[in-house]
């Protein structure tokens, strides 16, 4: 052997501690990595593998979902996103981490004085990993402290923007000034993208500002304003310009930036899409057409003996009761699904060109559903199926067996769940770890779900049990009008309230009881300062609980 080879072999032998990937997946460093993707509003039958649209193609997720574990009830903390995102985060229920509206996450009146424990990313890089997040933000900002490559600015209204968002901005004024882009008479420029789009009968401006809903409605309802969720059309943006396509290079750069570190990482990607506006760039517009879109078989419900005959607006906005317009809706909802779906494919190729395939958990889930059409809504803030169930999807080769999981369980236990898989000790909080679930060695017997957006103004609490029965309930005094009872396996499409005006109600007493129960349980596990209404609440009227 000559004495240059043996410089050569001694060089390898130095250098090698310190080479963070081989093609083969193999690392000096092998601790779990995590990459976790969020979407916003994605509901739990926006996949082809929850089989509900047959139609639906998501073919990476429908991969990911049968060589991983599939939970098929998998529910949101609470059906909005800043309270849910911020739950994922702490392992916290929305009572005890304070963020229970949107606008908390950047100005919250109890400020210094909630979200006081470090999210899991915090705690990872206390541990030694690496960690970066991707695309929109919507938790407390000092729960960002600690990741690389994030910066955001804030304006007079305390409002903060994230440096990616800015970036993607400034991406969109320079494309509008260039190239202009409006090709109809009839386009709009949407609020939030800054571009033009060609709306279809479902947008709130159809036809040169005609406005559907006010046209049918009286001058009292014509005073709603646009907001984002109003726009549906054609986004005159070329397919690589849009915000998913902008989204997956951020993540795809920091996969890149990863791979030369020695440490671990913990990247999160959050998609803006599938929220609105729902507003789909080619060939993702004309992916599904609206005529071959079903319509929801609640889509029609007089909303009898519920509570929500008034949520959402639903009764000023007709068009999302309109079968054939919320046919539309649906066409670009699942265009921007199989969007997402469309770029995953390429994040996972890079994962696996980068050799960290082999050791990366990856969790794909949603902050919360939607309701496209059911019941004549748009968007969440319910309990019913639609808006309160996300998928989730855990990924892990070699040490997560192809399983599906029929438990229900809660997003809130992602939490406990990444710092068990990544065997990092951290405090429990009020989330439990799914790991046991995974490995066939637990079930959860129900799961709860909370808002309090506007405080007891709503229903508060929904449990849903194992056998499919679902309990809604408030810990707001004098209000019998927001106790509702499905049977989700009778009735899936949530029509039949079997309590409250119902004349047979009492028959359910003993299920109503041991919801109830699960209720007390979960407040109580969790140092819910309501617990003792809820105990004493009185839900059947000849029935002290």
């Amino acid at each position: 052997m000559t004495n240059q080879l043996l410089k050569i072999l001694l060089l390898i032998t130095l250098i090698k501690p310190y080479v963070s990937f081989g093609g083969d997946g193999d690392r000096k460093n092998k601790k779990t990595n995590l990459l976790f993707i969020i979407t916003d509003q994605q509901r739990f039958d926006a996949i082809g593998k929850a089989k509900v649209f047959p139609f639906l193609k998501t073919p990476t997720l429908d991969k990911l979902a049968n060589e991983g574990a599939y939970f098929t009830n998998a529910y949101t903390p609470c059906a909005v996103c800043a309270p849910a995102r911020t739950s994922i985060l702490t392992g916290q229920t929305v009572e005890n981490h304070g963020v229970r509206k949107n606008e908390y996450a950047y100005n919250n009146p109890n400020e210094g004085a909630y979200c006081e424990v470090p999210s899991f990313d915090q705690i990872l890089v206390q541990n030694g990993y690496y960690s970066e997040y991707l695309g929109k933000y919507h938790s407390p900002i000092h729960l960002s402290e600690g990741y690389s490559e994030f910066s955001y600015t804030k304006n007079k209204g305390n409002v903060y923007m994230t440096k990616n968002k800015r970036v993607y901005q400034e991406m969109m004024k320079d494309y509008k000034n260039s190239k202009g882009q409006k090709t109809t008479d009839y386009d709009l420029v949407d609020k939030y993208f800054k571009n033009f789009y060609t709306p279809d009968p479902i947008d709130m401006r159809y036809k040169k500002g005609e406005d559907y809903r006010r046209s049918h409605f009286s001058n009292e309802q014509r005073k709603l304003k646009l907001t984002q969720p109003d726009g549906h059309g054609l986004l005159h943006l070329p397919k690589d310009l849009s915000i998913s396509s902008y989204q997956t290079s951020t993540l795809q750069a920091a996969l890149k930036r990863a791979s030369k570190q020695e440490k671990p990482f913990s990247l999160t990607l959050a998609y803006f899409y599938v929220h609105a506006p729902m507003l789909p760039t080619e060939p993702w517009y004309s992916m599904y057409n609206p005529a071959d879109m079903p319509t929801p078989a609640s889509i029609h419900d007089e909303m009898n003996n519920v509570p929500y005959k008034n949520a959402n607006n639903r009764k000023s906005m007709p068009e999302y009761s309109d079968p054939e317009m919320v046919k539309y809706m649906a066409s670009n909802y699942f265009g921007l699904v199989s969007e997402i779906d469309y770029y995953l494919e390429k994040i996972m190729r890079d994962l696996k060109k980068y050799g960290m395939d082999k050791n990366t958990l990856v969790i794909f889930t949603s902050d919360h559903g939607e309701m496209l059409g059911a019941h004549g809504m748009r968007e969440k803030n319910v309990f019913y199926e639609e808006s309160a169930r996300v998928p989730l999807i855990f990924w892990y080769p070699g040490k997560i067996q192809p399983t599906q999981i029929e438990s229900p369980v809660s997003t809130l236990d992602l939490y406990a769940t990444i710092l068990d898989y990544l065997e990092v000790e951290g405090d429990q909080r009020n989330s439990t770890s799914l790991k046991p679930l995974v490995e066939g060695n637990a079930s959860r017997k129900y799961v709860v779900q909370e808002w309090d957006y506007h405080g007891p103004k709503q229903p508060n609490y929904m449990v849903v049990s194992d056998d499919g029965w679902k309990l809604i309930t408030t810990y707001a005094k004098g209000k019998p009008g927001f106790d509702v009872l499905f049977n989700l396996k009778e009735d899936p499409h949530e029509m039949n309230n079997l309590i409250g005006e119902n004349p047979e109600a009492m028959k359910y007493k003993n299920k109503v009881e041991e919801l109830k129960g699960y209720l007390v349980e979960w407040l109580t596990k969790n140092n819910s300062k309501r617990t003792e209404i809820i105990k004493e609440r009185n839900i059947l009227p000849e029935v002290k609980l």
